[in-house]
């Protein structure tokens, strides 16, 4: 699996892609791909927990104009192994 992180600042181009992206995420949900999504409570940023390697998620994040936004930038991409809920 691999976690993703995102920071947002106040840029409001990124909310005019939003609903795309949440459409791209809800078919990756229904394939599997994506365990779980979210911003934080506080709309600084996300948390996406994916079941993909690495390669795959590149190619899910250029497919996705969401993540090279402005308003949006990826802070981690990172590796994680789940021991409980997996």
């Amino acid at each position: 699996m691999i976690a993703l992180e995102l920071a947002f600042n106040d840029d409001p181009r990124r909310l005019d892609a939003r609903p795309a992206h949440r459409a791209h995420l809800a078919r990756l949900h229904e394939q599997g791909v994506l365990v779980m999504a979210g911003p934080w409570a506080d709309d600084s940023g996300a948390l996406l927990v994916f079941r993909a390697d690495e390669a795959a998620l590149d190619e899910i994040m250029s497919t996705d104009p969401y993540y090279s936004m402005p308003g949006v930038s990826v802070v981690a991409k990172r590796a994680w192994n789940p021991i409980v809920g997996a």
